[in-house]
C-alpha cells in the first residue's frame, strides 16, 4: 500500500511562501542561492518542495527577504521544523500513501474540521470493525498486516477529537452512508452507538440529511474542510480512487458554500441524534 514519500504537502506550502517572498523582493534564484552559498537550482528545489529546506536555511532566507514580523517568522520557521520533525504519523509512512500521512498531519494542525460523508461514515468517527470491513472490501490485494496497519492509522487519527485541546468536528452525513450495512448488522449497531457517543462530545456536531429531503448540494460526493491557524487559509480534502486531492483558495470558497447549503438541508443536531438512535434500535 505504501509509496515513495515524494513531495509532501507541507514542503510545498513552505516552498511556495518562500518563493512569493523572494519574488516580492525581485531576487533571482541565483541571488538567493549565492546568499546561502548554494546554487540557484537548490533554491528551486526548496521552493517546489522537492528537497525540504532546513530550518537554519529558512531563517537565513527570511533575513534576506526582510521578514521581521515575529509572528510570521515563527510560523514559517515552525513549518520548516515540521518538514524534518517525525510525528507519530511518520511511523506509518512505509505502509500508507503520502497523501494519507499529509492528512494526518493536517488534522493534527487543524482547529476545525467540517466534513460531508456521502457514501461511508466519516473516518474520524468509524469503529475498528467498520474500518476493517471497509479495507477488506476495497483492497483485496492488501495483505493482512497492511490492512491492520491501515486500520491502526485511522484509529490513531481519531485522537484529535479527545486530545487536551480537541479539534472541533462538524459532520454532515447522508442517510445513504448510515443505511449501507458495512460489515453487517452487528458491526453497524456498534458503529451507530459510536456515532451516538461521539455526538455527546462538546466538540462534535453530527447532522443527518435524510432521504426525505431529496436532492442535496453535493451529488459529486464527500469532502472535508480543514480550518487552520493563520496565516494558513482553510483548505479542502477530497478522496477518489486515484488518490487524495487538496484544494485551496477559490476552490475552497465554492465548497464552503456547498457545505452551508448541505447544512440547510440537514436535520438539527437534536433531530439527527434521535434519527441515529432510532436506526440503532431497528438493527438491535
Amino acid at each position: 500500500m505504501g509509496e515513495a514519500r515524494g513531495v509532501t504537502l507541507r514542503a510545498q506550502w513552505l516552498g511556495q511562501m518562500l518563493r512569493d517572498l523572494r519574488e516580492d523582493k525581485r531576487l533571482t534564484l541565483r541571488e538567493a542561492g549565492e546568499y546561502l552559498q548554494r546554487t540557484g537550482a537548490t533554491i528551486s528545489r526548496f521552493e517546489t518542495g522537492v528537497y525540504p529546506i532546513r530550518r537554519v536555511d529558512a531563517a537565513a532566507l527570511l533575513d534576506l527577504y526582510g521578514v521581521e514580523d515575529p509572528g510570521r517568522r515563527d510560523t514559517l520557521l515552525q513549518l520548516a521544523g515540521e518538514l524534518w520533525h517525525t510525528g507519530w504519523w511518520e511511523t506509518y509512512s512505509k505502509d500508507a500513501w503520502s497523501s494519507t500521512i499529509d492528512l494526518a498531519w493536517l488534522e493534527n494542525r487543524a482547529l476545525t474540521l467540517r466534513t460531508f460523508a456521502g457514501l461511508v461514515l466519516p473516518g474520524l468517527l468509524q469503529t475498528r470493525d467498520y474500518i476493517l470491513s471497509l479495507f477488506q472490501a476495497a483492497n483485496s490485494e492488501m495483505k493482512e498486516r497492511e490492512i491492520e496497519r491501515a486500520v491502526e492509522l485511522r484509529l490513531e487519527r481519531q485522537r484529535v477529537l479527545v486530545r487536551e485541546e480537541p479539534v472541533r468536528l462538524s459532520a454532515i452525513i447522508d442517510e445513504a452512508a448510515l443505511r449501507r450495512p458495512i460489515g453487517g448488522a452487528q458491526v453497524m449497531v456498534g458503529q451507530l452507538k459510536r456515532l451516538r457517543e461521539a455526538a455527546e462530545l462538546s466538540n462534535v456536531d453530527i447532522r443527518v440529511i435524510p432521504f426525505s429531503r431529496g436532492a442535496h448540494a453535493s451529488p459529486e460526493g464527500s469532502f472535508t474542510l480543514i480550518g487552520l491557524e493563520e496565516p494558513f487559509s482553510e483548505i479542502a480534502h477530497t478522496e477518489s480512487a486515484g488518490g487524495a486531492i487538496y484544494l485551496e483558495r477559490g476552490d475552497v470558497d465554492r465548497l464552503i458554500d456547498v457545505y452551508d447549503r448541505l447544512q440547510e438541508s440537514s436535520l438539527s443536531v437534536e433531530e439527527s441524534a434521535a434519527f441515529i438512535v432510532a436506526m440503532e434500535k431497528d438493527l438491535s
